[in-house]
């Protein structure tokens, strides 16, 4: 089954777990299921086995000799950060992805609406935001404004802003569409549209504004 909006990883003897979702829920229109599956089973699987070899290593890393410059802690510290928002951002990802598209509604349309004053203005501007980006684009509730502001990620931890929350989460990798699409990026950003989880979205912004 497709996993429910909010569940995360399962932490089963210190190791973290695939998200419990059934990638071939997720072949649709726009997205064969060699695309799909490549996705799924190989990059996003090889993050998680990637957090969990870096955190076997750090157990016994040695702390005295770490430094800014080059230390073999420091690099297992950044490759702990890339590998795991990999890991946070994919499964994102993949939970507002696999529905009919269309448009938000309620709360999420409302807020949309009064950030960016409508709601073809902020898809012009979403869309353009994961044009530009060479990894990520990202609706987010930004908890000190109080606004939705969609931010360009280069890499799963180049652009990250502290105190967002993320709403919807578009992969822009070119991993994430180059089998079905080649170069067509613009096609493969349509496509997802086309095929975005609302409900997913939505549930994640009343969570977020529950919380505030």
């Amino acid at each position: 089954m497709k996993a429910k909006d909010g569940d995360s990883m399962i932490k089963s003897d210190n190791n973290l777990r695939p998200l419990p979702l059934n990638p071939r829920l997720l072949i649709m229109p726009g997205f064969t299921e060699r695309q799909i599956l490549e996705h799924y089973e190989v990059l996003y699987k090889g993050y998680i086995n990637r957090v969990n070899e870096i955190r076997k290593l750090l157990l016994s890393a040695d702390r005295k000799d770490a430094n800014a410059t080059y230390s073999y802690f420091r690099g297992l510290k950044k490759g702990e950060t890339y590998a795991i928002d990999g890991v946070l951002l994919h499964e994102l990802y993949f939970e507002n992805l696999g529905g009919p598209g269309g448009m938000p509604h309620g709360e999420l349309m409302r807020q949309i609406a009064k950030d960016f004053g409508s709601y073809d203005a902020w898809l012009e501007d979403f869309k353009a935001t994961g044009m530009a980006a060479r990894g990520w684009a990202v609706l987010v509730y930004d908890r000190r404004s109080g606004k939705l502001i969609n931010y360009l990620l280069d890499a799963h931890d180049h652009g990250v802003v502290q105190g967002a929350e993320a709403v919807l989460v578009l992969d822009v990798y070119e991993h994430a569409y180059f089998i079905d699409y080649g170069t067509r990026k613009a096609d493969y950003i349509r496509a997802f549209m086309n095929n975005v989880d609302w409900k997913v979205a939505e549930n994640r912004f009343n969570r977020i504004k529950n919380l505030l």
